[in-house]
This record gives C-alpha cells, sequence and structure tokens, in this order.
C-alpha cells in the first residue's frame, strides 16, 4: 500500500514530509481546491485514491498572483507528480504545467476555465473585496457561494453549510488574494495545446459557472484528452457525485503515460 499524503485543511508540506513524498517510487497525485475551500472538498477522492496512490493537497492560500502559487506548490511538490485542479486550482494547474511540465506526469482539470478574466468581471470583483476588507465577511460568503451552480438533485442546504464552514475556516485575507489572483490570471488556451501527458476533463451537467459546453471547448484543444461528464453534478461534482469522479479520477491515474514529443 502506498504511503498517502494527507494534509489537514490549508496546511502545507513540513520539509521532511516534501523531503520524503520526493522519494516516493509512485506515482503522487497533487490535488489544488476551488476558491475558498480547503481540503474538505477532495475528502472523497483521498479515501478512494488513497490506498494506492500518495495524495497530496496543495492550498492556494498564499499570493495574489497565479504565478506566485504555482511556484509555492512547486517548491515542495514531489519531482514527478500527477495533477488535479478544480475551479481557481484547475487555473493553478495550468499555470503549474506551463511552467514545469517536465515534472507533470498527468493533468485532470475540474469544473474550471483557461481563460483571462474580462474586465466585467474583474471589477464586480471589487466590491467584494472591499466589503471583505471592512468586516462584512458573512455578506460576502452569501455573495460568493452560489447553490444555483449546483446540481438539482442534491443536498444543496448541506453543501452551502460546507461551504460556507470551508470559508469562515480560511477567512477574509485568503479571500482577497484569491479574488486578485483570478483578477489577474493569464489566458492559458495556447498551454492545453502543448499538453503531451494523459489529460482528463471532468464537470458537472448541472454547471452554472463553468458550463459544459466550455468544458468541450477545453478538452477539444488538448490532444487525446478524454472529457468526463458527470450527469449528476454541478460545479462541485467532487462532492456531489464523489463515486463517479473518484471512478475517473482512478481510470485516469491507470492510463499509460505518453511519450513526449
Amino acid at each position: 500500500m502506498a504511503e498517502q499524503v494527507r494534509l489537514d485543511q490549508n496546511q502545507t508540506p513540513k520539509a521532511g514530509q516534501a523531503d520524503r513524498s520526493r522519494e516516493m517510487p509512485c506515482e503522487t497525485l497533487v490535488m489544488i481546491p476551488p476558491m475558498l475551500c480547503d481540503a474538505r472538498i477532495f475528502e472523497p477522492q483521498f479515501r478512494a485514491l488513497g490506498s494506492d496512490h500518495a495524495v497530496m493537497f496543495a492550498p492556494t492560500t498564499t499570493g495574489e498572483r497565479m504565478e506566485e502559487i504555482a511556484s509555492q506548490i512547486l517548491s515542495w511538490a514531489p519531482a514527478k507528480f500527477a495533477l488535479a485542479g478544480m475551479g481557481m486550482g484547475g487555473m493553478v494547474a495550468m499555470e503549474i504545467l506551463r511552467r514545469a511540465s517536465d515534472r507533470v506526469t498527468r493533468i485532470a482539470l475540474i469544473s474550471t476555465s483557461p481563460l483571462a478574466e474580462t474586465p466585467q468581471t474583474a471589477a464586480l470583483r471589487e466590491p467584494q473585496i472591499i466589503a471583505a476588507r471592512a468586516g462584512r465577511w458573512d455578506d460576502v460568503l452569501q455573495h460568493e457561494i452560489h447553490s444555483t451552480w449546483m446540481s438539482p438533485d442534491v443536498d444543496k442546504a448541506a453543501f452551502v453549510r460546507l461551504l460556507t464552514t470551508m470559508g469562515h475556516a480560511l477567512g477574509p485575507e485568503v479571500y482577497v488574494r484569491q479574488a486578485r489572483a483570478l483578477q489577474r490570471r493569464k489566458d492559458l488556451q495556447a498551454q492545453l495545446r502543448k499538453i503531451t501527458q494523459p489529460a482528463l476533463v471532468i464537470c458537472g451537467r448541472h454547471d452554472g459557472h463553468y458550463p459544459v459546453k466550455r468544458h468541450e471547448t477545453m478538452a477539444a484543444m488538448i490532444p487525446f484528452a478524454t472529457l468526463d461528464v458527470i450527469e449528476d453534478a454541478g460545479y462541485l461534482p467532487t462532492i456531489e457525485a464523489p463515486e463517479a469522479v473518484s471512478a475517473a479520477l482512478q481510470s485516469w491515474m491507470r492510463a499509460p503515460l505518453m511519450l513526449r514529443s
């Protein structure tokens, strides 16, 4: 059984943990969460994949640019690793791939987008950033957590409670940094066309934030990518349909590595 590297919520690896992970003979999976989410967003996948793989959680709580967050993760990640990112975490994953493609063995992008933020969307973040800094954190969380992005078949109230709990655990300072990183992110569509690793794109059929059509376009840009549309999920398929997402990730992790051109 492979050693499972589990980090609690937004904890970064200690030096010893990072050193041991570099020596692991198995393929390590590094998972990067969406905005305002901690390790609980991937809890079902940790359980499902942890018996066969070392699974590491990569927080996005420091840095106001995607480049800074990517560099921090690369500073402690194994020499070679599989990479999965969801939402904002998918954007960080694409930046990691841009900066260190030779270290990434395979890539999974979940409920995300390679596009730069539009000026209009960036401007809409400013009132929430001001509110967060002014102490109106509950109002910000209520604005940011959208149950309409979820599948109509899930317990939305339970997921809203979980998202609110994670938001309170991370706090307004993390939110402001993440919002700035989202505002400043680059367009990474060109990077998708360069991917030579086994690639998996996952989205929920009912995702009201990053719809299926956008994921279809993203998957079409990646050579030999597999697109998995989870029928009973929305923006948060890892917790809305955990078994389906875990099965997709397990199949992807078993896929043979490709020869680089």
